[in-house]
């Protein structure tokens, strides 16, 4: 079903409206939510839209009947940041225009703090805190939610290790800060080699069709995109959701081919290998996807999807060895091997993307494309998660692309910060620099627009 038929069926079947009132009522819903070109969205079919439009959609779904009551569960977790804003002030608006109540349910602090009344902390099935936002975030009196404001990265000081849950409970937190002298440091070293990758003025096209008997329009996802990527770097990509980040991953990965342009991979342009070639590659370049459960095969335990990619490119001796390696892996990532032989559907969502990273590791790749791979996971999870990829980095030397709509966990993450927008590149340069004194003003515009809680 398109996405527009999806929007007008809750309308048909819960008001009086006609068929051609409704396709009305939906065009301009899908222009409240801020997706750009509503007829297109309209026409197109979910697997044709980006994750962040797809939660959209979804918003345009939930409100489309005017509920007295919306319980919004995540509602924001997919959507950059400058969308998250206009989502909480249209919910604000829909919610003074029909007197509706929200359940807003989401791991961002900084977020409940800019749309909530009153906040109910939960933390292993109990209600451990409940008050006003201003009492929540200026005295927190629970040692689980003291912990939950200290997890998310801070935009002043980058924390060596970012506190987890069990640090902050166990008050053993550490304080190590990488000061301004040690970035230098890490970078020289960095930047002194030749790059790992170069893209070279890349490009990616689709061909959309509204009808039968029209002409297809060109579609531009990606557009004469250029920069290089260092062996041990991390490169964050940030923009808007639609604006090309997953698309130009998916081409670095030959997952989706460029339609012009050059990637080169250690000197070789990886666009020109055949097949064969193509699948050696695969073991360097690797990626942990943004959607944690369709990218898990549903029928096999997740042990043995990890176990694959190792069966697939022969490391180890044998199985027995692969599975201990797995159970290994699964340590790495705050899993235990009783998860073993158990399936995707067994698992919350940022246990799934645990499993992913764990999956993707196995290979112990050269490069891995981090597509959203924290935005699924609560704060305190991420905290593990963004100290386990940097422990990894330092361990095995690994590069990242980290493709991500939240700007603070990039900016702590990154040494270098590449911003994009409607397939081009508006900025690039040192991640601190760019967020500190921004030159173009979409990324003003983007950096404005991060929560900052209280």
């Amino acid at each position: 079903m398109t996405c527009g038929k999806q929007v007008t069926e809750a309308l048909l079947q819960h008001s009086t409206l006609s068929k051609a009132e409704a396709k009305t009522e939906t065009l301009q819903l899908l222009e409240k939510v801020k997706l750009p070109l509503p007829n297109r969205i309209y026409n197109a079919y979910p697997h044709e839209i980006s994750g962040g439009q797809k939660q959209r959609v979804m918003i345009a779904i939930a409100i489309s009947c005017k509920p007295k009551i919306l319980i919004a569960d995540e509602p924001t977790t997919a959507l950059d940041v400058t969308v998250q804003k206009d989502i909480i002030s249209l919910l604000k608006e829909l919610q003074v225009e029909n007197n509706m109540s929200i359940i807003f349910i989401t791991h961002d602090l900084a977020l409940i703090s800019e749309i909530a009344d009153r906040v109910l902390v939960m933390y292993k099935g109990d209600i451990v805190e409940q008050n006003t936002v201003q009492g929540i975030f200026k005295s927190p009196q629970h040692e689980y939610t003291k912990a939950l404001i200290a997890s998310r990265p801070s935009l002043d000081i980058r924390l060596k290790l970012l506190p987890t849950i069990n640090d902050v409970l166990n008050n053993s937190v550490s304080n190590e800060i990488i000061t301004e002298e040690d970035r230098k440091r890490i970078h020289a070293k960095i930047y002194s080699s030749p790059p790992i990758l170069e893209v070279i003025n890349v490009e990616k096209e689709y061909f959309t069709k509204s009808g039968w008997f029209s002409k297809p329009e060109t579609f531009k996802a990606v557009n004469n995109v250029s920069f290089k990527l260092y062996e041990g770097e991390t490169l964050g990509l940030v923009g808007e959701s639609g604006c090309g980040k997953s698309t130009l991953g998916n081409a670095i990965l030959q997952l989706d081919k460029p339609t012009a342009g050059k990637i080169m991979y250690n000197g070789i342009d990886i666009t020109t290998l055949n097949k064969e070639q193509t699948r050696v590659l695969r073991k360097d370049i690797q990626i942990i996807f943004q959607d944690p459960y369709s990218s898990l095969n549903p029928r096999i335990p997740v042990g043995l999807s990890i176990m694959e990619p190792m069966q697939v490119h022969r490391l180890h001796e044998n199985d027995n060895t692969r599975k201990l390696k797995t159970i290994e892996l699964l340590n790495r990532v705050g899993l235990d091997e009783t998860y073993f032989n158990r399936y995707p559907h067994e698992f919350s969502g940022g246990q799934r993307q645990r499993i992913g990273i764990a999956r993707t590791i196995a290979l112990q790749p050269k490069l891995i494309i981090c597509d959203e791979s924290v935005s699924a996971l609560d704060i305190s999870v991420q905290a593990q998660v963004l100290n386990l990829l940097n422990e990894l980095k330092e361990k095995f030397g690994f590069t990242y692309i980290f493709i991500s709509h939240d700007l603070a966990v990039v900016k702590y993450m990154s040494d270098q910060l590449l911003v994009m927008n409607k397939g081009k590149i508006e900025e690039l340069g040192d991640a601190d620099s760019i967020y500190n004194s921004p030159k173009n003003n979409y990324t003003k515009h983007l950096i404005d627009a991060i929560p900052k809680g209280l």
